[in-house]
Order: structure tokens, then sequence, then C-alpha cells
């Protein structure tokens, strides 16, 4: 009979970012009141419906930007689902680490893609300014996933900001979308958008060579011989 594999060691997860404390709160308050048949799972998949949402509205905006409010309205849905899955299942004790990492990681990875080539796909940002935020926001989970396998931390934030952060900054960009509207550029044909979307997505480049280079100097230091 095959053995079930050893749990993987458990990892330090640190999360910084400003609305870390009032978010966690939040985040118990509503698992003390979930019903029975709310389950991580389901609340996973939640997660993936609202990054649909999101993709949807972004897409359909080049009929309208009325179609924006989707997009909006998925974030919300998105950020319940994506943060509320773990955190039900911490709170109830019924944690799966070695599932539970995969298939959330590995959702999250789908979700950002929905959510980033969605943005590229509106009039309002070209895809090669939001393939620029995807290589960043990969990279970024490269060196999360990298971290926690030589270090044994898993970093959910750096520079006090973390992914609901990043939601907040999104949506404000989405309703400005749909206040401004398309045909305004400040570069040639670069819009305010594309140079938001782009700095977002140099500044986790940059993050990630940074971080690199500081880790990779500690490492060099403990196994130095």
């Amino acid at each position: 009979m095959d053995q079930p594999s050893p749990a993987p060691p458990a990892l330090n997860r640190i999360q910084g970012n400003w609305l870390a404390a009032s978010e966690r709160r939040l985040l118990t308050w509503l698992c003390a009141r979930m019903p029975a048949w709310v389950t991580p799972d389901k609340l996973t998949a939640l997660g993936m419906v609202g990054a649909v949402m999101v993709f949807a509205g972004y897409l359909a905006s080049n009929l309208g930007t009325i179609w924006l409010a989707l997009s909006i309205a998925g974030y919300a849905v998105q950020w319940f689902g994506d943060s509320m899955d773990g955190s039900l299942a911490r709170y109830r004790k019924i944690e799966r680490p070695s599932y539970g990492y995969f298939i959330d990681h590995s959702c999250d990875g789908l979700a950002n893609l929905l959510i980033v080539a969605g943005i590229g796909l509106s009039p309002f940002v070209t895809m090669d300014v939001a393939m620029i935020a995807l290589a960043g926001y990969l990279l970024m989970s490269i060196h999360a996933f990298l971290s926690a396998r030589v270090l044994g931390e898993f970093r959910l934030s750096y520079a006090a900001a973390g992914p609901t952060e990043l939601r907040l900054m999104l949506i404000a960009m989405t309703v400005l979308m749909m206040l401004v509207g398309t045909g305004h550029t400040v570069i040639g044909r670069i819009s305010g958008f594309d140079l938001f979307v782009g700095a977002i997505g140099a500044i986790l480049i940059v993050l990630f060579v940074v971080q690199t280079i500081v880790i990779g100097r500690q490492l060099a230091l403990s196994e130095r011989r």
C-alpha cells in the first residue's frame, strides 16, 4: 500500500501590507459567519468566477464603458473568494497544506492572466504594456515561491503593498476609465492608463531584481565555506 506523502514544512507567512490588520479582522468576522455549506474549494472557484467577470468587463468595454462596472464587481468577487478560501480553512482547522498551496497559487496565476489580458484587450491599455505588467507579476511570483523553498518564508506583500492594495489601485483605474473614456493620450499614442499599468509592471520587475540580489547575498553569506 502506498504511503501518504509527508506534509510539507510549515511556511512562515509574511504579510506587512497597509491593510493587513484591518483585512484580517474582516476575514475573521466573515469566517465566523460562513454557513457550513461554504467550503474553501467553493470559495476558490468563486474567486475564479470573479476573475472571469473582470476579464469579460474589460473585453466588453470595447462596446461601451458601462461594461467596466462588471470588472469592478468582479474585483470584489475575486477578492472575496481568493482571500476567504485559505482564511476559512485555517479558521475551521481543515487545512490541506500541499493541496491548498498548489491549487490556490495555480488559480492565482490563471486569475491574474485573465485580469491582465482583459486590461490589454480593453480600448484603454495596449496589450504590449499589459504584458509588461504580467511579466512583473510572474517574476514576483517566482521570487515568492523560491523564497518559500530556500528561506521557509512565503511573503505576501512587498513595500507595504499586497494583492488587496493592488486590487484597489486597479479598481480606481477602472473607475477613471469610466469617467475619462477613450481617446485621451499623453505621449503619442500612449495613454495615461498605459503609463500607469506600465509603471506597475516596471516597479515589479525592479523589485524582483532588488530582492533577488538581497536574498542572493544573504544566502551566500549563510553558506560561505
